[in-house]
């Protein structure tokens, strides 16, 4: 079997509504825009399709499409996954190609593996689970009153934890944190997410906060390019850390965050920023070797896969962008997200897809 094709094809993606924001000074939603699908196929008729909705996805990824990906990809082998993703690394080292876009024909790709062997793809990754426990991922809102209203509906609905995404203000941040915990109970798993907004003195300020307070996790307080500070970090609070989000490197830099003592809780696993499918297992394996966590990042269908795939994730990320909350379509009563059961990974719903798309879709249409 050999690739024949590689396309982009755009599809048009809505503006968030409402518009959310994840902390002050970092925008959260973007404005309505083109995304795109990449698309691989071959001259056996098999086919995998990978989405990419980043502000300025379609022109990105035409370009990638032109310039990168068709000439290296025409006649290989598309089960040779392994070889396709350690090719993408080398072609990073010429491009510098965008962190998200380096997994994109990894996981589509594996969306063809699970589509040729009419099985959804974490069961080709072998499958650890059917279902698993949501927590619920605040983006930011206006007050403390507002964001304990949330938290009250994100638990009436069934969701098995908290984690805040707040002002990026460590006194007021850490005024938050302690309301919160305060206002749920000590039986609530809650989580605290930076989005990067502190030097290392706010991040220790912060940290001691949410250990006293017995937060399940730290993440990402600082911008993720000194490991030495987050070791530091470590060494300075109590609460656990969860690091290597966004970090170049995947497993590598998570492989330096673990060894340097930074990685309290675990690491990153997520395919968005892990390079894709093959990236996040290799991070999820790693952690597990030290007995950490790899706790997956984000809600899109890649990352419902690898959730059931890998063992040591303990929940689904699922977002809460508007302060009348509803649960995410894949999250029912009981705050369980289920395994996905149409072959291959699908593709996102509620857009206006064209004619040649609408095969992939599956479950999510």
């Amino acid at each position: 079997m050999k690739i024949t094709h590689v396309e982009s094809i755009r599809v048009h993606v809505p503006a968030a509504n409402p518009p959310f924001r994840w902390r002050e000074g970092l925008a959260g939603s973007a404005p309505a825009g083109d995304g795109a699908v990449l698309r691989i196929g071959t001259d056996e008729g098999a086919e995998g399709i990978a989405f990419f909705s980043r502000p300025g996805a379609a022109v990105m990824l035409d370009d990638l499409v032109e310039r990168v990906f068709r000439p290296e990809l025409v006649g290989q082998d598309p089960l040779q996954r392994e070889w396709l993703w350690h090719r993408m690394w080398e072609l990073d080292r010429i491009h510098e190609l965008p962190l998200p876009t380096l997994g994109l024909v990894d996981i589509a790709l594996w969306d063809l593996a699970g589509r040729m062997n009419d099985q959804p793809t974490w069961q080709v990754l072998g499958g650890y689970r059917t279902s698993i426990p949501a927590y619920a991922s605040t983006s930011t809102f206006g007050s403390i009153e507002e964001f304990l209203d949330v938290a009250d509906q994100c638990l009436a609905l069934g969701y098995h934890g908290i984690k805040l995404h707040a002002w990026g203000d460590a006194r007021r941040d850490a005024e938050l944190s302690v309301a919160l915990r305060e206002h749920v109970g000590d039986a609530v798993p809650l989580m605290y997410d930076g989005s990067a907004g502190f030097d290392l003195p706010d991040a220790i300020y912060l940290g001691r906060v949410l250990s006293d307070a017995n937060y399940l996790w730290y993440e990402e307080p600082m911008r993720e390019f000194s490991i030495s500070a987050y070791a530091r970090l470590a060494r300075a609070v109590d609460v656990p850390l969860l690091v290597a989000e966004t970090s170049d490197g995947a497993h590598m830099n998570s492989a330096d965050f673990i060894t340097s003592g930074a990685a309290t809780f675990g690491v990153r696993a997520g395919t968005t920023l892990r390079g894709g499918i093959t990236g996040a297992m290799r991070t999820a394996h790693l952690a597990d070797a030290y007995r950490l966590r790899a706790e997956v990042h984000g809600s899109d269908i890649p990352n419902h896969h690898l959730c059931m795939a890998i063992s040591n994730t303990t929940y689904y990320e699922s977002l809460i962008t508007s302060s009348t909350v509803t649960r995410e379509r894949y999250v029912d009563e009981n705050g369980l997200v289920h395994a996905p059961t149409e072959p291959g990974i699908a593709l996102p719903a509620g857009l206006d897809y064209p004619a040649v798309l609408r095969p992939y879709i599956g479950e999510a249409a």
